[in-house]
């Protein structure tokens, strides 16, 4: 992986007259809502840059989505404040007893190395291609790397025997199968792959019907394999394809 670090130009409004009622503030910015994008205004929106400084071009696409509800309550007449719901849904990626709807192999490869064009070729033109490509099959491979970040884990205290099977095949050592008696900070400690990083949550269960411990997974080492689901005995851990409901400007609920 690599970081580049990406230059852009200051915001800057001279353009704005300061006297029409839109209200500047720290670092002469405008003063936004967080929640309308509505600045002093009433009627003009920001966002993106514009609103909060550099961010990213997802949020600034967010934005966009929120400020065009506000704007079209705007031009009805309702109220900016009312925002339309958003919702999700977990939809089980079980085909049969033990197939999956997406590729659950876990293969730790590592990322395949881009060939780059040689030094003499790109000082001799500032216009050629660096990065090649990869070959067929170094794509093959990579592809095969995917995490299916939209697969979760989800699982039903009241299913599971403490088998511990799920804690045995794990490749990452995610989960593990513990009593629920001192603070949290000490639980993280005592995991099977112990807990290092608090900004991160851990999920634990509710208590299991057995012995009354718990189930606590680690997201930050999990890789989405699907193999505690697959062999878990009595279906407590599924996998299941996680769709965000998000409301657009005009329409109803529609899925992403």
């Amino acid at each position: 992986d690599a970081v580049v670090l990406a230059i852009g130009q200051d915001n800057a409004f001279p353009w704005i007259e300061r006297d029409i009622g839109i209200e500047f503030g720290e670092w002469e910015m405008p003063v936004v809502n967080r929640s309308t994008f509505e600045c002093s205004r009433p009627g003009v929106f920001f966002g993106g840059d514009a609103a909060w400084g550099p961010e990213n071009i997802i949020w600034a696409v967010a934005h966009g989505h929120q400020a065009a509800i506000s704007i079209h309550a705007h031009c009805e007449g309702r109220d900016l404040t009312a925002r339309p719901p958003q919702g999700m849904t977990l939809v089980s990626a079980k085909v049969g007893m033990q197939s999956w709807s997406y590729h659950n192999d876990y293969d730790p490869v590592h990322r395949q190395k881009m060939t780059h064009e040689e030094l003499s070729k790109r000082f001799s033109d500032i216009g050629v291609e660096v990065e090649l490509g990869f070959t067929p099959e170094q794509a093959a491979h990579e592809v095969q790397r995917c995490l299916n970040c939209d697969i979760q884990t989800h699982f039903t205290a009241p299913l599971c025997i403490e088998c511990d099977a799920c804690v045995d095949v794990c490749p990452t050592r995610c989960l593990t199968i513990t009593r629920n008696d001192s603070p949290l900070e000490e639980l993280r400690q005592r995991l099977s792959a112990p807990a290092l990083n608090p900004d991160q949550d851990i999920y634990l269960s509710d208590a299991l019907p057995q012995t009354g411990r718990v189930m606590v997974k680690d997201e930050d080492v999990c890789v989405h394999c699907g193999l505690c689901a697959e062999r878990c005995p009595t279906a407590a851990w599924d996998m299941r394809t996680f769709d965000l409901k998000l409301p657009y400007a005009g329409q109803e609920l529609v899925l992403r």
